[in-house]
C-alpha cells in the first residue's frame, strides 16, 4: 500500500490577516497572498492607477495612500513591499 501525503498549502495559498486600510481595497480577510495581489490589481485597474506611459508605476488615489504611507508615485515592486506590511 502506498500513502498519499496532504499537500500542504503554499505559504502564498496560506490565508492571511489585512490591516484595516488595506480590507477598504480588497475586502475583509483573511485571505491568501495571492488573492490580496489580485485584488489588489483589480482596484488598481478599475481606478486607472497605472501611470499610461510607465506601467510599472501607480498613481495611488487617497485609499491606496493610506497603505503606501504617501500620496506619491510608486515603482510597482516597492508596492509589494509596503502592501506587506499590512499583512499578517
Amino acid at each position: 500500500m502506498t500513502s498519499v501525503k496532504e499537500k500542504k498549502p503554499s505559504a502564498l495559498a496560506k490565508p492571511v490577516h489585512v490591516s484595516e486600510a488595506l480590507a477598504e481595497i480588497v475586502g475583509k480577510g483573511p485571505m491568501p497572498r495571492t488573492e490580496v495581489t489580485k485584488k489588489l490589481w483589480e482596484y488598481i485597474k478599475k481606478n486607472k492607477l497605472q501611470d499610461a506611459t510607465e506601467k510599472r508605476v501607480i498613481n495611488p488615489d487617497a485609499k491606496l495612500a493610506k497603505v503606501f504611507g504617501s500620496n506619491a508615485k510608486i515603482d510597482m515592486f516597492q508596492m509589494t513591499k509596503k502592501v506587506s506590511a499590512h499583512i499578517k
